[in-house]
């Protein structure tokens, strides 16, 4: 059920609730009537709403951020939770689901005002449309200004998004692990993750809900992206060269017999889990909304652009990322007003290092947050 949110200091801690925001008009033209936006809290809203923090997902990522009354552990405890660089006895921590996904938000698994599900038809929806639906989520709950906004990934590109679009909105942004704009090589590695799940046989121009899910064309999807997230010198330290036991690369005869080497059975299963839990069509919609990421469009320069945003803001960046690369949050960095540093993460990882590794920046961010 949906349930219309009016300003309240939310008791239920960690547990997903819904809010319909009504109708959304779309950056690329059209309409989503009747938006629902899923999302979580932790924490107590004080008195005069000045405590809000605001955390963005990834691409995948869900609202579960850090455990709360159902003591099921979340994704980024790290960061926040009690006594936690974001601490949930001091802030009031929301995170809410993107306009596209699956776990709650309106979606292309979602029923049109037909009752059919979106599928084929659902819109295209960019970054700078989540945030303004987000903004109206923050009316109903009161909050007019976000003590702070923070994500890494496409979390960060949300949250640099916020600052942006509206600056008197947000007291601190936090971008970590992304650059001021999807680059042609993000774009491209993009492509054929979505290209990967459209030609699956049983993606049916994405009209599959009621039949087969293209499970095989979105754990090829999740191949391509892992691989990314990764460095090599991670996928090489793992797995290197060797292979699957008891199975043989070099064994079975013919190619379509062949055993696999360990990294293609960790990759395998990469994409496996990712089946179990996601919609094809959400991730379609997703990485869409991160190819639209370019936070100077129809905005002018960046210096310029970054310049409307009197936040302040903190910029983390992973030494070993090969997705999003570390000169890319030098160059935001470079081009927001003063002097702002580049955190860096320092994990062999690869890009996923801004999940496992945050916890290295725990106290340049208790800084940030107590500045």
């Amino acid at each position: 059920m949906t349930v219309t949110v009016t300003r309240t200091t939310v008791p239920e801690h960690g547990i997903v609730r819904y809010a319909s925001i009504g109708g959304l008009d779309l950056e690329a033209g059209g309409c989503l009537p009747d938006v629902t936006l899923a999302y979580e809290t932790w924490g107590t809203l004080n008195a005069d709403a000045s405590n809000a923090v605001l955390i963005e997902h990834a691409l995948t990522g869900s609202t579960h951020v850090t455990r709360g009354d159902t003591d099921e552990p979340g994704w980024w405890e790290q960061l926040a939770g009690p006594g936690a660089p974001v601490d949930t006895d001091r802030f009031f921590v929301v995170s809410i689901n993107i306009v596209g996904g699956c776990y709650g938000s309106t979606g292309p698994s979602s029923p049109a005002p037909d009752g059919a599900p979106w599928g084929s038809r659902f819109p295209l929806v960019t970054l700078r449309d989540s945030t303004v639906a987000e903004a109206r989520l923050a009316d109903q709950l009161g909050i007019r200004s976000w003590f702070a906004v923070l994500g890494g990934s496409m979390g960060g590109a949300r949250a640099l998004e916020w600052a942006i679009t509206f600056p008197e909105r947000v007291q601190r942004c936090a971008v970590i692990s992304v650059g001021a704009a999807s680059t042609a090589e993000q774009i491209a590695f993009a492509q054929a993750q979505t290209l990967a799940i459209r030609q699956d046989a049983n993606f049916n121009g994405g009209d599959y809900y009621g039949g087969p899910f293209p499970e095989d064309g979105l754990a090829l999807a999740r191949r391509i992206a892992h691989i990314t997230y990764r460095s090599a010198a991670e996928l090489e330290g793992r797995f290197g060269r060797e292979p699957q036991a008891p199975e043989s690369p070099l064994q079975g005869g013919v190619l379509a017999a062949r055993g696999r080497y360990q990294v293609e059975s960790y990759l395998d299963h990469q994409g496996n889990k990712l089946v179990r839990r996601f919609d094809a069509n959400s991730y379609i919609a997703i990485t869409e909304a991160l190819m639209s990421h370019d936070i100077c469009r129809g905005r002018g320069p960046l210096p310029e652009t970054l310049a409307r945003s009197g936040a302040r803001f903190f910029v983390a960046a992973v030494d070993s990322d090969r997705l999003y690369f570390p000169a890319q949050s030098r160059e935001l960095a470079a081009a927001l007003p003063g002097e702002v540093d580049v955190h860096v993460i320092e994990a062999p990882i690869g890009h996923d290092g801004f999940l496992t590794e945050i916890g290295q920046l725990g106290r340049q961010l208790r800084a940030h947050l107590s500045a």
